[in-house]
């Protein structure tokens, strides 16, 4: 759906309307206008009067309409085509969602194309709104402000993914027994669906940053090269974040194997000691006529008290050794 279309002359919201043609038309005869529409999950037939209007490429259209895109820059003849990925933190369960948000370029006009649960632009929109000197600068003034607050939101998303690393850390290495490999695994989908998001966009802000690409002001360069450089600290410690867990599952892993050798001992141990009467009774339990000790009358406390003794030196043997 159509969440807002805007006619913008000097950096000031002049009209708001919901039907773009006429400001397109507004913009086009006055360099300093532009029509900034927003979209929000559109329907195939919505976005193909929005592509007709605007003059946007198929090819770009159809990859907004499908969403789940790469970040990237394409350059087309009358627009610039560029996907970004929004990252939202479930609190409850712990995961991380993906959207998209797709930014069609011209001298113009810009529209942007939203997908998923990601945050809304309309704060976006207000926050440039009320800074004139950033949003005189056109169309690449408000690329520049939504990839900003995409990379901001990458950086709130690092801290949350960090607590949970954290505590992952601090249940392996804790005293308790248990084995966090899902915990772990999950944590490391997780980092991996958020490379996805900032690994690619590394390339796209540098393009941009270089003052090569059209439709972007010169005087924005400068701008992106400090989103660039956010993306860059971003993918370091997401990079970081993968080695960290890599580790915590070996830790993990050892600490199990650990604990299996230990329970291995105790029951080891435990077999031992009950072998020795088993092995005692066995013998006295073969009905001979002619065995050692039968007609005696302390035979049966004897090796009762036998067991019992050997049974007791095997136990602090194992106690001594750590077996038990």
């Amino acid at each position: 759906m159509i969440v807002d279309c805007a006619l913008y002359h000097h950096g000031i919201r002049e009209l708001a309307q919901d039907s773009w043609p006429e400001a397109l038309k507004t913009a086009r005869s006055e360099p300093s206008a532009f029509v900034w529409v927003g979209v929000h999950d559109p329907e195939e037939a919505e976005l193909d009067q929005v592509a007709e209007d605007f003059g946007l490429h198929p090819l770009a259209v159809e990859d907004a309409l499908k969403a789940h895109q790469r970040p990237k820059v394409e350059q087309y003849a009358d627009s610039l085509f560029i996907v970004l990925k929004t990252v939202r933190y479930d609190e409850e369960t712990q995961q991380i969602e993906l959207g998209d948000v797709m930014l069609f370029l011209g001298d113009s006009f810009v529209v942007t194309v939203r997908h998923g649960k990601g945050r809304a632009l309309s704060d976006v929109r207000r926050q440039l709104e009320h800074n004139k000197g950033v949003l005189e600068a056109g169309p690449s003034a408000v690329m520049y402000a939504i990839a900003d607050r995409i990379v901001d939101d990458y950086s709130e998303i690092i801290l949350e993914i960090e607590e949970d690393i954290e505590e992952v850390e601090e249940r392996v290495f804790s005293p308790e027994r248990g084995n966090s490999a899902a915990r772990i695994y999950n944590l490391k989908r997780e980092v991996i669906e958020f490379r996805r998001a900032v690994a690619p966009l590394v390339e796209p802000m540098k393009r941009l940053a270089s003052g090569e690409e059209p439709h972007v002001d010169d005087q924005m360069a400068p701008f992106f090269r400090d989103i660039a450089d956010h993306v860059l600290r971003v993918g370091e410690q997401v990079d970081w974040f993968d080695d960290r867990l890599a580790s915590v599952l070996n830790a993990n892993l050892a600490q199990v194997a650990v604990q299996q050798n230990e329970d291995m001992r105790r029951i080891s141990a435990w077999v031992a000691i009950a072998a020795v009467p088993t092995l005692i009774a066995g013998i006295y339990g073969m009905n001979f006529d002619q065995m050692p000790e039968l007609g005696w009358s302390f035979g049966y406390p004897a090796v009762i008290a036998l067991m019992a003794t050997i049974c007791s030196l095997l136990y602090r043997g194992f106690r001594h050794s750590g077996w038990l």
